[in-house]
């Protein structure tokens, strides 16, 4: 029934996984808020006691099978994860990324999103009644780049694979996997938009934003669709910015 549904949110302290998380809580759904700040984790759990905040490295396959467990011997039932957590690089071409920077990006975007998708495929495989709902934050970046940004639109093309990868493993387990690409969301990642941003032809202009409170609602949306109905791609973006069109 409605109110023991259950969902796991990776990146759940600040940005879009808190302004879902907060929505969720207030649908009735355990929320399970995983990151790697505490802090801000607890400060959002605090509003409610259908809330539960853990420190986890999404990149790091014990930490995640651990606080999964934990998760689900508090919950007994996995209806939704939303992969959510994510980093940027900083602004460079290709030959001024560090190999390091390369694989912290991947690591805990597409990496991250591997290990909780495979272990949260597993719950829902064998859980009773089986299946449930993977969504994965893609990012317009999914389609197309920002200028010096190869290690971060690598890993949100890489999201689309794995999206349609999981799709089609857990079709006979019942467990849909759907993305959201989301464009310009006013959080605190996005600030420097208002400031202006770094255009494909070297211009710099200032983006629109659309309230946050949009994208967890069709996060709300999908989640709430039963199992056999699924979205499997949506683009939620400011009207206005500059995506559809050449640069």
């Amino acid at each position: 029934c409605m109110q023991n549904k259950t969902i796991i949110i990776t990146g759940a302290g600040s940005g879009i996984g808190k302004a879902t998380a907060e929505l969720f809580l207030k649908n009735n759904y355990n929320v399970a808020l995983i990151g790697r700040n505490l802090k801000n984790l607890e400060k959002v759990a605090a509003s409610s006691n259908k809330a539960r905040a853990f420190q986890c490295d999404v990149s790091n396959i014990e930490m995640v099978e651990s606080t999964f467990k934990t998760i689900l011997s508090k919950w007994e039932h996995l209806d939704v994860l939303f992969n959510n957590a994510g980093i940027g690089n900083l602004s460079n071409t290709i030959d001024k990324i560090s190999i390091e920077e390369w694989k912290s990006v991947i690591d805990i975007n597409l990496t991250g999103s591997f290990i909780c998708s495979k272990i949260a495929f597993k719950i829902m495989k064998e859980q009773s009644p089986q299946g449930g709902r993977i969504i994965n934050n893609g990012s317009v970046s999914a389609h197309v780049p920002r200028p010096g940004s190869s290690p971060y639109t690598t890993s949100k093309h890489g999201i689309t694979g794995l999206t349609k990868s999981t799709s089609l493993d857990g079709r006979k387990y019942n467990i849909s996997c759907s993305q959201i690409d989301i464009g310009n969301a006013k959080t605190e990642m996005t600030q420097k938009m208002e400031k202006g941003i770094t255009q494909a032809n070297g211009s710099v202009i200032k983006e629109p934003t659309i309230d946050v409170s949009h994208i967890s609602q069709s996060i709300l949306n999908i989640a709430n669709l039963p199992l056999e109905a699924n979205v499997q791609f949506m683009t939620i973006m400011a009207s206005s910015m500059p995506y559809i069109g050449r640069g």
